[in-house]
């Protein structure tokens, strides 16, 4: 399948790696103007697109967020896809020699779960915010927030459960509100990605039915090429469900397996 987005503007929040990159890079291959966002993020990272304006940026620190949409509005004075992908709560998984992620609620830290709402729902809330303003104003718009299966069945931690279901909630309401003015809002689902830290770990895995970074950008550039995607605003979506629909496939011509929640 072939997607043109030929005078688009995206914008990618944490893009320095993993999903986020490979979002930014998709989009870009198909014709979008991106502005891919991280606090390391640099012009090294994206030299192989013209189309990527990487952008440092903290989505902890709101002052940042708005200088960002400035840029935009000043850059081009619109904004067609945002993909909420930023999150935080995956560092230092390990402390005194404990793997901390899976640990019960009661002993979990504190900042995990002040990292996943501040960081994560909390900077999707915010650049939403920012990117319906300019889409109510243009009368057209999609917003992806990436989300998971932890909102629906306990994965990992409670943290990154009530985290995800609280994203999920986001898109629902969001697109709620923003129906009459043909923006459309939905949760993404990836499977199993072959982000960096996932390949560090691939010893002890299973990645017979992985899917890379860049497969979540294929379903992102379908979504914003769905003449009808409307009818699919305020829905949570699987990217190996939407490959099927689309018609596309990943990067390596394989067909991902769409995960139930049985399966994660």
């Amino acid at each position: 399948m072939i997607t043109n987005l030929d005078g688009k503007v995206a914008l990618v929040t944490g893009a320095t790696r993993g999903v986020g990159k490979g979002v930014a890079l998709e989009l870009a291959d198909a014709g979008a103007t991106v502005y891919a966002t991280g606090r390391t993020i640099s012009k090294e990272i994206f030299a192989e697109s013209a189309r990527i304006v990487p952008v440092r940026c903290d989505h902890a620190h709101d002052s940042e967020i708005e200088k960002l949409f400035e840029q935009i509005g000043k850059e081009h004075d619109r904004l067609d896809i945002l993909v909420n992908n930023v999150w935080g709560g995956y560092e230092n998984m390990i402390k005194n020699g404990e793997f901390t992620w899976m640990v019960p609620f009661w002993k979990q830290p504190l900042w995990r779960w002040d990292a996943m709402f501040q960081s994560g729902v909390r900077a999707h809330y915010l650049a939403s915010v920012h990117a319906a303003c300019m889409m109510v104003a243009q009368a057209s718009g999609l917003i992806v927030n990436i989300s998971f299966w932890a909102a629906q069945k306990f994965i990992g931690n409670t943290a990154y459960g009530v985290s995800k279901a609280a994203t999920d909630k986001l898109t629902a309401d969001t697109s709620h509100e923003l129906r009459n003015h043909n923006v459309a809002v939905v949760s993404l689902y990836p499977g199993l990605v072959r982000t960096e830290k996932v390949l560090e770990a691939a010893a002890f895995l299973d990645l017979s039915n992985s899917e890379s970074p860049r497969f979540i950008g294929r379903a992102v550039a379908s979504l914003a090429t769905d003449q009808d995607i409307m009818q699919k605003s305020g829905k949570v979506l699987v990217a190996a469900e939407l490959a099927q629909e689309y018609g596309f496939r990943d990067i390596d011509d394989r067909q991902p397996r769409p995960l139930t929640l049985a399966d994660v």
